[in-house]
């Protein structure tokens, strides 16, 4: 897709990969280094698909480039490297294996059997030889002796070349060992009139300027006076530098001369000096920070004049049926995220109906957290529930909800008082909530030097692990490509990923197909509730996924309780964990460990 994606005017392409090999990094460089000069000049794409599975592959896609289709991007079937498909098993002994052929392979080739079942541990390792097989079209690959459990290979299952030694070793040749492999252009300046000093001036392409002078006069010249094409040979030599000559300015008075010796000394000075300007960190560029970033916030450290002194619960809910639950543990504010929007009319004339008359409750609805063009509707339905405000998730939600009550949510990732000030002063908003990156000492430095009353702290959450544009529902669920032909199953159903240690994390829809999946260890910030409030801290988030309504009043009495000072922090970690067993931690609110208790100590 490079030609078309340089025909839309697209000017700088990002390669990511993790925790990946030199190799990998030097072929999949130099794939779409190839592609993109290719494409530039007109002509087709390499055929690379082989060597781009071979540097680490699950499975090669274009994502949604080619529009969203959820059955094509993930497969689910591995979930590590896989290369090459070389066919399917016909045949298997203790040291072989006899395979119908979709692709090469060779004497060294790294390969892994595919039962489908990668959670169990799969049989592989290195071929030592390729021999005809017993039918046609069958190939024997011989193993050394004890390398696969025969037992476990078995005819259907799918074979894969996972290593190729002969491919490492040409991308190893192009990166290891000291040769220079890139040159970067030298423009140099040539300055001297007779009886001074030559001096040259060298400017590499991220502007650092070098400067050498001779360590003698310049003479005058008694045969060959010192010219462009001398300078240009002598000066040019940069062969085992990271540069090459580019541009040459010669500004010379007078036919002189200089020994040769001293322009290759001059040359060697210049390169060096180049390269310690270039290994040395740049220099940061200070600016006027202005008002707001150079003075202090008022009321910093404190509740605002007029602020509540009554700690306030503010619960998170997911589901409809938690909303009554959490009204009758005494939330009076409640923040609901539903994966179907048009489930927000309803609810908030529930509330309404709960709330009878009570001035001092309100119900605030979330959008989706990520918004693309077309998904207007989504915020034209959320905003037509009229409830008493809207929880802002992004800075689309800042227009699309403007003029109505506003605060902001975990993912504007409020980390410090300058960010808080901009959306609390520029934007309007009533409160932010403090980035879920905070420690308990980083979250008490924010307190300290901020009003209190902007924010919201969340003590109690099963944490959002990663929030994708793919829709497991819509892939395993249904036939469908999108939401127009899935039938939507996340209405009806619930989905868990089940991690490599057993552990089911909760995934969750929502309005725009894109699936949340959490935690499914709720972690809570107890034990430092005490400390948040003596800072001033006045509103609590408690959030839930899946809880069922008892569950939610429960939890939700505990920590009015704890509010009050009729149980501690520990008394609620230990009695949440025994009644509900959700293996409730301290989580990521958790202070530095020198700020810790020792092992043993009471808490």
């Amino acid at each position: 897709m490079l030609p078309e994606l340089i025909r839309t005017g697209v000017a700088s392409l990002k390669i990511e990969g993790r925790l990946k090999s030199p190799e990998y990094v030097a072929s999949i460089t130099r794939v779409y280094r190839q592609a993109i000069d290719r494409a530039r000049a007109g002509a087709e794409p390499p055929a690379a698909g082989y060597e781009l599975q071979m540097a680490f592959s699950r499975g090669l896609s274009p994502g949604w480039f080619r529009g969203i289709d959820n059955q094509r991007l993930v497969h689910a079937r591995f979930g590590t490297k896989r290369g090459v498909f070389l066919g399917e098993v016909t045949a298997a002994g203790p040291d072989w294996a006899e395979v119908r052929l979709a692709a090469a392979v060779k004497p060294g080739d790294g390969v892994v059997f595919d039962a489908g079942q990668p959670e169990a541990g799969e049989q592989g390792g290195r071929v030592y030889r390729v021999d005809p097989g017993a039918g046609p079209g069958v190939t024997r690959l011989g193993f050394g002796r004890g390398d696969i459990d025969a037992r476990r290979v078995q005819p259907g299952q799918r074979l894969w070349k996972t290593n190729d030694p002969a491919l490492d070793r040409e991308l190893r040749a192009t990166f290891a060992g000291d040769q220079v492999r890139h040159q970067r252009p030298l423009d140099l300046e040539v300055h001297g009139v007779l009886g001074g000093l030559l001096t040259v001036l060298a400017r590499d392409e991220q502007g650092h300027i070098a400067r050498a002078e001779s360590a003698a006069p310049l003479a005058p010249a008694e045969r060959q006076p010192l010219g462009e094409s001398v300078l240009r040979a002598q000066l040019g030599r940069l062969g085992g530098t990271p540069f090459t000559l580019g541009r040459l300015a010669v500004h010379l008075e007078g036919d002189v001369m200089v020994p040769l010796s001293e322009l290759n000394r001059i040359r060697r000075e210049l390169v060096a000096e180049l390269d310690r300007q270039r290994r040395r960190p740049r220099a940061w560029t200070l600016r006027d920070p202005g008002p707001l970033l150079g003075g202090r916030f008022r009321g910093a450290g404190a509740p605002a004049a007029g602020a509540s002194a009554t700690p306030e619960l503010i619960a998170v809910v997911r589901q409809p049926e938690q909303l009554a639950a959490a009204w009758a543990a005494g939330c009076r504010t409640l923040y609901c995220e539903f994966e179907d929007p048009k489930q927000y009319r309803a609810s908030v004339a529930e509330f309404r109906a709960l709330q009878a008359g009570a001035t001092e409750a309100s119900i605030w609805l979330a959008a989706p957290r990520v918004f693309k063009p077309g998904e207007d509707w989504i915020l034209r339905q959320v905003r037509s529930a009229q409830p008493d405000g809207f929880l802002v998730r992004n800075y689309d939600h800042l227009a699309a909800f403007a003029g109505e009550r506003r605060r902001g949510d975990f993912s504007l990732n409020v980390a410090n008082p300058w960010t808080a000030a901009h959306f609390i002063r520029e934007h309007g908003l009533e409160r932010v909530t403090a980035s879920y990156d905070l420690n308990l000492a980083q979250l008490e430095a924010l307190l300290g030097a901020t009003p209190t009353e902007w924010f919201d702290l969340t003590l109690h959450q099963h944490m959002p692990m990663f929030h994708m544009e793919h829709c497991v529902f819509c892939a395993f669920l249904s036939n469908g490509r999108d939401y127009r032909d899935c039938g939507r199953p996340c209405d009806t159903r619930r989905v868990a990923l089940r991690d490599r240690v057993g552990a089911e994390l909760p995934v969750k829809a929502d309005a725009g197909c894109r699936n949340t999946v959490y935690n499914n260890r709720a972690q809570t910030g107890a034990e430092y509730a005490g400390r948040l409030g003596a800072l001033g801290a006045r509103s609590f988030r408690i959030e839930f996924v899946w809880e069922e309504p008892a569950e939610v009043r429960r939890t939700l009495e505990r920590y009015q309780a704890l509010l009050r000072g009729e149980i501690s922090g520990a008394d609620l970690w230990r009695e949440l964990r025994l009644i509900n067993q959700l293996g409730v931690t301290r989580g990521q609110i958790e202070a530095p460990a020198r700020a810790l208790p020792r092992k043993g100590s009471a808490r």
